[in-house]
């Protein structure tokens, strides 16, 4: 069994025609958890040099992001949702579909100089990942990579991310169905 075939597909959710890529079911079964932790750590053990420190956006991004900080041993830094985090943050406003989101950072997180995986569950439109790439970028940090289990190329995040020149990695993908 495959990591694509334990994501659950929920039909016209969040509203009709969308088709949503559910990691629930994914993360839930203790061998498909494994596998995903174990194919970014594979790809990652042979990369570690080449970033510093891992960032995770909220929610989901924060589960895959802190086992790979631990089987790396790397530190871990949450990209959290406006007014969540406790301390200093700096923050980045963003369009989405209909109106806006922000995310913050807190803004002692990231080291001027580091080299930052981005890590989050999935690639629909790439708004949240170029708005946590915006964060680290403000502190001074940059994006090594961003790491994803789930790609939805129709949807246009991946050709927006690549076209900011950002280096991406997912592990399957969700193309026309």
């Amino acid at each position: 069994m495959s990591i694509k075939s334990r994501i659950r597909t929920i039909p016209d959710h969040p509203k009709k025609g969308i088709m949503f890529r559910d990691i629930t079911t994914l993360i839930k079964d203790p061998v498909g958890f494994k596998l995903v932790i174990d194919s970014f750590t594979q790809r990652y053990l042979k990369n570690s040099a080449k970033f510093d420190i891992i960032a995770g956006i909220e929610a989901r991004g924060f589960i895959i992001g802190g086992a790979l900080s631990y089987t790396l041993g790397k530190g871990f830094v949450p990209i959290r949702k406006k007014g969540k985090l406790p301390s200093e943050v700096e923050r980045h406003e963003y369009q989405l579909e209909y109106g806006t989101d922000t995310v913050e950072i807190h803004k002692d997180a990231i080291a001027k100089g580091a080299k930052v995986l981005l890590v989050d569950d999935l690639l629909a439109t790439g708004g949240t990942a170029l708005a946590a790439a915006a964060l680290i970028e403000k502190l001074g940090g940059s994006v090594s990579e961003m790491a994803f289990i789930v790609n939805l190329p129709d949807v246009g995040g991946e050709k927006r991310l690549k076209d900011k020149g950002y280096s991406l990695f997912y592990l399957t993908e969700f193309e026309g169905d």
